[in-house]
């Protein structure tokens, strides 16, 4: 390297150097330090500033709660709720010491030594505020107090920040025990309760005073969810929270010793009563308020939110067809029912959901016999299976997935499967050889006339042929819920769980050309303050069209020429399948026509609710199957519905034929019963022998009857189509073989 180049790399290592020790000299730790004290400074003198601004505001407009209106979709009143507080202030002293303690070891170990706030949570919380994760974070009782007594629920930064400030204030001017008592006197525990007095009521049927260690210690628990943890409304996955939480609560006051571990050891958790319906909630009124505060929850207006008043919400329910589903129950069904003097009439609960194919609106919807007597919506129940309600999306799903039957042949209407009644499937590493109603044999029989007659066997190698996991995939895009849903052959004949609602939704998806539809009833929730939009369901496409209209044409076959001939008139084109449950536990209608979809259901219900029972000799009628009853409702409430008829019929296009393989010899005899066979519960693994026949009718077809008459069985795939009853699953009958469905 010459001198000139030495030189130039020393100057710039000079600059360097000079550069480097700008910065240092710019970034020095005084310098550092003396900037974080700065704002430090600045920040206290902020909050000083507002803590002398900001002054303890005289009580919320809770103390003079308005009403709450609910609205039919053309703005006529449903229903008024909360015209006045249910809460009785009750004094401290009233409270048992150790009930008081579980509200302090749920909700604020450190209440008593605390300043008031927690810095902490109440930075969290303004955090998750801006970025808009909603009012998550920390309180203490004292600044729960504050925001129920003094400010609002809203979740904004300036509500947490007057919070802050007015429960430190709150603090040094009021004692623990009036802070404590005035909290448990505001706080919103649930079923329209507000105070500890009216949440006693509510959920124990008890003065406050008259509460134990475990009573307290679940009410201190509700508070934190009070929908979610409703023990007699709650989820499985609620319950297991408000257990672990009621005690969390007991481990808390054994920390801080106001329960002995041996006082513990001995409670067991204290189940609330059945909570017992508002006045004005009567006949069908509660159950769409119900229906709509659910959905006000997941549209983010929380119960206490709610419960605070002053909301205006509109349904989406049309007045004119709420009146014609309730004539129809009444007329086909309630009419005709003896529930005093008649055991079996005594368990019958009819649920219906109607919903707007194009929109998904809710437009009516039947919950029971009567809210307040019968608090579980039957419109929205989970409980029960829908049976061969299902079938339908096994050929959808094989249409979608272009399935082949097990010789190659593309699957479609014209088909032809073995029908033979206790067939084993082919290709299951699970067997399955339902049988069919009445153990009738059909031999070669098309796919069309499968779904006319709900044919066991024939869907349950459909089922094989798609996989039952596809089948599974495609059943939960259109909006069939994923409980109790296993992946094998059996779930053909609907032995998963689902509510009229749901099916309504996945029904109405197949009436809209396969682009899904998601019922919903809230049409807008206004208030003085705010107005909350509902969100808009998204409109993605769950199965190509071709598939939907497919599906469509068959269920047309179903009406015109099967199990759904009930339904059938010249006055609406229409579409629908019949479905009865195991033992006639349930038995389902689900049917559309192009501007309405409707799904009517039949509930055994015994033991307050918490057992099923069968429907069989329902009215005196003998067997109590979906293409009865439940048919004859929706043809009655769809014939009013639709102003005595409609001229829109069924646009469908691209319709799968399939292919028609020669016929398969069916099976000389009756196959074994499957080695996999367990009784199923609302709660179990369903079975795996249910049996679905379908009645047999002279060759002109007829409306079916519950009482078919039986002729002889052919193995002709030419018979014109079969109308039947649906759903073989195990029951009883009368001079019968025992082995029905419908």
């Amino acid at each position: 390297m010459g001198r000139a180049d030495a030189r130039r790399a020393q100057a710039q290592e000079s600059r360097r150097a000079a550069k480097s020790g700008g910065i240092r000299r710019l970034f020095t730790w005084k310098k550092l330090l003396g900037a974080f004290f700065g704002i430090v400074l600045l920040g206290m003198g902020a909050f000083g500033a507002l803590y002398l601004y900001v002054d303890v505001p005289a009580a919320n407009a809770m103390a003079e709660r308005q009403s709450n209106v609910y609205k039919y979709s053309d703005g006529t009143v449903l229903a008024r709720t909360g015209k006045g507080v249910n809460r009785q202030i009750v004094d401290l002293d009233e409270v048992p010491k150790k009930v008081q303690h579980a509200f302090v070891a749920a909700e604020n170990k450190t209440f008593y030594k605390d300043q008031g706030v927690d810095l902490k949570g109440t930075t969290r919380g303004v955090l998750n505020t801006l970025s808009g994760k909603g009012k998550q974070g920390g309180s203490t009782i004292t600044q729960q107090y504050v925001k129920n007594y003094y400010l609002t629920q809203d979740p904004t930064v300036s509500r947490k920040l007057k919070e802050l400030v007015i429960s430190l204030k709150i603090d040094q001017q009021m004692s623990k025990d009036q802070i404590l008592a005035g909290y448990i006197n505001t706080a919103y525990y649930g079923r329209g309760a507000s105070g500890i007095q009216a949440a006693a009521q509510a959920y124990y049927g008890v003065d406050a005073k008259d509460l134990n260690v475990s009573q307290g210690a679940y009410l201190a628990s509700v508070l934190q969810a009070p929908s979610q943890y409703d023990w007699n409304s709650a989820t499985d996955t609620g319950k297991k929270l408000v257990k672990e939480r009621w005690a969390y609560t007991l481990r808390n006051m054994v920390e801080m010793d106001w329960l002995t571990e041996s006082e513990k050891a001995k409670l067991t958790f204290a189940k609330p009563q059945k909570p017992k319906p508002a006045a004005g909630m009567e006949g069908q009124t509660g159950y769409l308020v119900e229906a709509a505060n659910k959905e006000l929850e997941k549209q983010g207006v929380s119960a206490a939110d709610r419960e605070a008043g002053g909301w205006t919400f509109t349904l989406t329910v049309d007045k004119k067809r709420q009146q014609a589903l309730e004539k129809a129950v009444d007329d086909q069904l309630e009419s005709k029912l003896d529930r005093e003097g008649n055991k079996v009439d005594a368990t019958v609960q009819a649920g219906a959901t109607s919903v707007d194919p194009k929109t998904g609106k809710v437009v009516a919807l039947y919950g029971g016999e009567d809210y307040i007597k019968h608090y579980i919506s039957n419109a929205t129940r989970q409980d029960y299976q829908p049976a061969s309600t299902f079938k339908p999306l096994v050929l959808a799903s094989a249409l979608e997935n272009e399935s082949e039957t097990q010789d190659g042949s593309l699957i479609g209407l014209n088909t032809v499967y073995d029908g033979t009644s206790k067939r084993p499937v082919v290709g299951s590493d699970t067997p399955f050889a339902p049988q069919n109603q009445d153990d009738r044999s059909y031999g070669p029989i098309s796919v069309q006339k499968a779904m006319n007659s709900s044919v066991n066997s024939v869907f349950a190698q459909m089922i094989v042929d798609v996989t039952p996991a596809k089948a599974k995939e495609t059943a939960l895009a259109l909006g069939v819920p994923d409980k109790n849903f296993p992946e094998r052959p059996a779930v053909t004949l609907g032995t998963m769980n689902a509510s009229t609602w749901d099916m309504a939704g996945v029904y109405a998806t197949l009436d809209n050309h396969g682009q899904k539809v998601t019922p919903h009833i809230l049409q807008s929730a206004e208030h003085r303050d705010r107005t909350v939009d509902p969100e808009k369901p998204k409109r993605e496409q769950a199965i190509s069209r071709a598939s939907a209209d497919t599906v469509t044409k068959a269920l047309t076959g179903v009406v015109d020429a099967g199990s759904g001939g009930a339904a059938n008139s010249p006055a609406y084109d229409a579409a629908a399948k019949t479905g009865t449950s195991e033992n006639n536990k349930s038995a389902w209608f689900a049917g559309y026509t192009p501007e309405l979809t409707t799904v009517v259901a039949l509930f055994g219900e015994g033991d307050g609710g918490r057992k099923q029972v069968s429907l069989t000799g329902t009215a005196n009628s003998g067997r109590a199957s979906g293409s009865g009853f439940p048919a004859r409702i929706w043809a009655d409430y769809t014939l009013g519905a639709l102003d005595g008829g409609s001229g829109k019929t069924f646009d469908l296009q691209d319709v799968e034929r399939g292919e028609v393989p020669a016929p398969p010899t069916p099976s000389d005899t009756p196959s074994e019963e499957p080695t996999e066979s367990e009784e199923p519960t609302p709660s179990d693994t369903p079975s795996q022998t249910p049996s679905e026949t379908p009645s047999e009718t002279p060759t002109t077809p007829a409306p079916p009857t519950d009482s078919p008459t039986v002729t002889p069985p052919t193995k002709s795939p030419e018979l014109p189509p079969q109308p039947g009853e649906d759903d073989g699953q195990p029951g009883e009958r009368p001079g019968g073989n025992g082995l029905l469905g419908q």
